[in-house]
């Protein structure tokens, strides 16, 4: 492999793995405010690539007013599903509130192979994202830098948020001790539904890149995405935010680094996730930049 083709591979790499770490920290936000695994998460990105889709198609909207409505919509979802299927079980066992995750994860699929048929649409790419740069011998599309860019300026503002404003005090109270923090006046189901309205629009813009990135959309498309993006944020430390953005480039940048020096293995792509889960929560349980918590009994 010459330097030219690695650093081909290590650019689609860090773009793969920021898409990664975008979907992550919606994960990891949920799970670290109510200890709740969301995997009804993955099922959003689908919501937001097709509400951008008929947006274009049927409203012929322009694709930045198509890709605002499809993050509204979306984050109304995540919200209402959170109203609807978690809030009711608050104080219910965890394994009841995982069940309801699952269960709001396959009405989701379902539904949208209902409504939207399980054939497979073109997702439209705007010009500006498929355009090439040529980098010496290097061939890079816009879409390549745009994705990193996304992902770095949306933490910017989620740390922002989470560490200099009241709300975030307030997240990061509810996530240290739900019940001293009610204590203590905070409205939690306020925070939690705020949680689910930041967490919902990641997934939105996640879902929103992925469509551009693999502009072919379908009812099933977050199922594998979403279960890919679980496993970042448990190989960086689920509930730490910097963790899933690590975790986001360690299976991105790994992804494609390995299709690259083992082309034979390129099957078993997929399979690379798996096994990185399996080697960290062997090695290191709470994930790179995880934190042991003792459970209150």
């Amino acid at each position: 492999m010459t330097l030219t083709e690695f650093l081909q591979h290590l650019a689609n790499g860090v773009s793969l793995g920021s898409l990664y770490a975008l979907i992550a920290i919606g994960y990891t936000m949920v799970y670290g405010i109510i200890r709740l695994v969301n995997f009804a998460h993955g099922d959003l990105l689908m919501v937001a690539t097709y509400v951008a889709f008929y947006g274009m198609i049927l409203f012929s909207l322009p694709w930045p007013l198509a890709f605002l409505l499809a993050v509204a919509v979306t984050t109304l979802m995540g919200v209402t599903i959170e109203r609807v299927a978690y809030r009711p079980l608050r104080d219910a066992p965890r394994i009841t509130v995982l069940i309801s995750a699952i269960g709001v994860s396959f009405l989701l699929q379902n539904l949208g192979l209902v409504v939207f048929g399980g054939r497979s649409k073109a997702f439209y790419v705007p010009p500006f994202f498929a355009a090439i740069n040529h980098i010496g011998d290097t061939t890079v599309p816009n879409l390549v830098w745009f994705i990193p860019l996304v992902t770095a300026s949306l933490l910017l503002v989620l740390i922002h948020l989470l560490y200099r404003t009241r709300i975030g005090m307030a997240m990061r109270a509810v996530a240290r001790d739900l019940d001293t923090a009610r204590l203590m006046a905070i409205d939690v189901d306020q925070v939690i539904s705020f949680t689910f309205v930041v967490g919902s629009s990641l997934a939105a813009v996640g879902g929103l890149m992925w469509g551009l990135k693999f502009p072919q959309i379908n009812p099933l498309m977050g199922a594998m995405p979403g279960l890919k993006c679980f496993i970042a944020a448990v190989v960086g430390g689920i509930g730490n935010v910097a963790g899933a953005v690590m975790g986001g480039f360690v299976l991105g940048v790994g992804e494609i680094l390995l299709v690259a020096f083992f082309p034979d293995l390129a099957g078993y792509r997929d399979a690379f996730a798996f096994i990185l889960l399996i080697f960290t929560l062997l090695i290191r349980p709470t994930g790179l930049l995880g934190e042991r918590v003792a459970e209150k009994v």
